[in-house]
C-alpha cells in the first residue's frame, strides 16, 4: 500500500490523504480486534466464575442431603 501511494501520479496533498486514510484503517482494525478479543476473554472468565459458583452450590446441596 505504501509503495502504491508513493508511486501514485497525484499531488503531494492527495498522497498524504491516502496515507493518513491507510494509517487510520490499520489503527481502527487493531482497535476493533483488541476490543473483540477482550470481550471474549471477559466472557470466558465470567463463565468460569459462574461455573465455580454453580459447583460450590451443588456441593453444598449434596452435603446437606447426606446429613
Amino acid at each position: 500500500m505504501a509503495g502504491g501511494i508513493y508511486f501514485l501520479q497525484a499531488s503531494f496533498a492527495a498522497k498524504g490523504f491516502y496515507a493518513m486514510a491507510a494509517i487510520m484503517l490499520v489503527s481502527s482494525t487493531v482497535a476493533i480486534t483488541k476490543s473483540v478479543r477482550d470481550n471474549e476473554e471477559a466472557d470466558r472468565i465470567h463463565n468460569k466464575i459462574e461455573d465455580a459458583q454453580t459447583e460450590r452450590l451443588l456441593s453444598e446441596i449434596g452435603k446437606g442431603d447426606a446429613a
